[in-house]
Order: C-alpha cells, then sequence, then structure tokens
C-alpha cells in the first residue's frame, strides 16, 4: 500500500511556505553568528552579546564604564529591541527590571548580531533567570549614625546615590571620610557616623540624594544640620 502523499496547500512540489523560508533564513542568520562572531572591541557604542547561563542575550554597553578589561557595566535587553512589542514582551520576561549589571568580559561572545535572537531567553518563551550571573551595576552611599556603646541601634542618616561608574561613588566616600575625620563621635550627639559603600537599593529610589545635583559633602552637612535643629 502506497504512502499518501502530502503536499502544503498553495506550494508547489519543492517550495517553502514564507513562513518556513523565514524559519531557515533565522537559522541560517544563527549559524553564521556563531561561527563568525564580530570581536567586541572596548568604547564601542554598540551593543554586544553576551552568555546568560546556556543562552545568550542582547546587552547595551554603557560608555565610559571604569572597571577596564575585565568587567564593564550593560544593560540586558529584548533582542527585538527597539521595536514596539519589544517592551511589553521584555517587560513580562524580566528584561526591564535589571538596570545597570557588572559583566565579565570573558562573557562577551562579540557584538550584537541578529542572528543570536533564537538562543535568547525571549525567544523561548522564557524568564530571565532571578540571578543571572551578574551583580548591579549601581552603587550608593550609606551615611550612618550608630551609637557609641557598641550596639547596632542607629539610623541612616544619609542616602546618596545612584552612582552610574564606581570611581564617582569612590571619590565622594574618600570626601566624606576625610569631612568625617575627628568628628565622627561629635556631629551626632551619642552617635559615631561613618560611611558605607554599598548597591543602590532601586526599590527605595525615593529615599537617596542624587549625587549628580548636589554635591555630597554639603548634602551631609544638611543632613546633620536638619538632626541638629
Amino acid at each position: 500500500m502506497k504512502r499518501p502523499f502530502f503536499r502544503r496547500c498553495g506550494h508547489a512540489p519543492g517550495t517553502l511556505s514564507p513562513e518556513d523560508q523565514a524559519a531557515v533564513d533565522q537559522f541560517r542568520a544563527m549559524l553564521t553568528a556563531l561561527r563568525n562572531p564580530e570581536p567586541w572591541t572596548p568604547g564601542s557604542a554598540r551593543d554586544i552579546a553576551v552568555r546568560v547561563g546556556p543562552f545568550i542575550e542582547r546587552a547595551h554597553t554603557r560608555p565610559g564604564d571604569d572597571h577596564g578589561p575585565e568587567m564593564i557595566a550593560v544593560a540586558l535587553v529584548h533582542p527585538d529591541t527597539p521595536h514596539a512589542g519589544a517592551y511589553l514582551h521584555g517587560r513580562q520576561l524580566g528584561y526591564t527590571e535589571r538596570g545597570w549589571l557588572r559583566c565579565k568580559t570573558t562573557a562577551i561572545l562579540g557584538f550584537w548580531q541578529p542572528g543570536y535572537a533564537m538562543l535568547t531567553h525571549a525567544a523561548a518563551g522564557l524568564p530571565l533567570p532571578d540571578d543571572v550571573g551578574m551583580e548591579p551595576a549601581h552603587y550608593a552611599l550609606y551615611i550612618e549614625a550608630r551609637k557609641r556603646d557598641d550596639s547596632r541601634d542607629g539610623y541612616t542618616l544619609l542616602r546618596v546615590g545612584p552612582y552610574t561608574q564606581t570611581r564617582h561613588a569612590q571619590q565622594d566616600h574618600d570626601r566624606i571620610t576625610a569631612t568625617l575625620d575627628g568628628r565622627e563621635t561629635t556631629l551626632v550627639p551619642g552617635h559615631r557616623v561613618s560611611v558605607r559603600y554599598a548597591p543602590f537599593d532601586v526599590s527605595d529610589h525615593q529615599l537617596f540624594a542624587d549625587p549628580y545635583e548636589a554635591d555630597a559633602v554639603a548634602l551631609l552637612d544638611a543632613a546633620v544640620a536638619g538632626v541638629s535643629a
């Protein structure tokens, strides 16, 4: 008994439907991207392809990042950026909530090519994992007043952030530390004031003073004056 011969309606034998041809072209583009990556060079504003577990993701780079050749700041973006539907789909899959992240340059495959899109979480319909293997790249300074009885009792006097580059945060940290020198135990009665350098907490952004709109030392003086008033 002969097997029935199936044919796609509307297409001659040996031809592909537009949908099938698009899938084949996409697969070929993916193979080309993997076989011929475009080497990444620091300082370029072009998007890059980075490894996130077994997947490959598209990422914006942040010009002027200061971590040198081993670490840069990136923001993961939906592979279809900037098309209209990419933002909504990216939000559903967790792309828009990450902010800037610290990415090891060893995780960079090269400049982004459309062929990589098939290898993303978005293409698989999967959300980005909670741990993408990258730490936040926004930082903040926390100026704290702790009681001098060696207890942990106290409060945060001032939050300054976000700093988009760690060197800016380090500079203000050093300036505030110098300002506090010899005054740690006198600024706030019964407390010792210190400054701590830590990741920026995006969920509490309304509690932070913007370091790019005012001088950090002036912000500290205003905070101390408010406590003393």
